[in-house]
């Protein structure tokens, strides 16, 4: 007998969640806490297709249980991996805007901040960021650069909406 996938799918699709799960017991021998359709029914089909063509390969199943076993997989985060004093950040700048025309600290501010136990130190310039020796045009290039992603240099930064601290 060979699977008709589309005549599958479609079958699936006109089934309730309360029979999706009774077939997932059929094809799986264990029961199901899960009551998303859609996930339902393309773990029902998955198993349908292994099932039909013999599923994974000796050599590929060999490979996944090494790979795990050498990889630190978790589900969630770790709580309190680092220290909390790492992982708030904390910024002093020396001088802000009194005005709040700009959120932009003043010229020659010093901006600093821990990140992944790391002191970060930015100098505000006149016409952009000195962090490293380099200049920047925004705190959000900056933040780039240390994160390697992209980030709002003021929240980064942790700079008030008014330029405040």
């Amino acid at each position: 007998m060979t699977l008709n996938v589309g005549k599958e799918l479609a079958a699936l699709e006109r089934m309730s969640v309360g029979e999706l799960r009774e077939r997932y017991v059929e094809l799986f021998q264990e029961t199901t806490h899960a009551r998303n359709r859609k996930w339902l029914i393309k773990r029902i089909i998955w198993r349908m297709q292994s099932l039909e063509h013999g599923g994974l390969s000796n050599r590929a199943l060999e490979r996944a249980t090494e790979l795990a076993g050498s990889s630190d997989l978790r589900v969630t985060a770790p709580r309190d991996s680092q220290p909390a004093t790492e992982t708030a950040a904390s910024t002093r700048t020396v001088a802000c805007r009194i005005d709040g025309a700009s959120r932009t600290p003043l010229p020659g501010t010093l901006i600093t901040r821990t990140y992944k136990g790391q002191l970060i130190q930015v100098q505000v310039l006149a016409n952009g960021f000195e962090y490293q020796g380099d200049v920047y045009r925004s705190l959000s290039a900056v933040a780039k650069q240390i994160t390697g992603s992209h980030w709002n240099g003021f929240k980064f930064f942790n700079l008030q909406q008014t330029g405040e601290v």
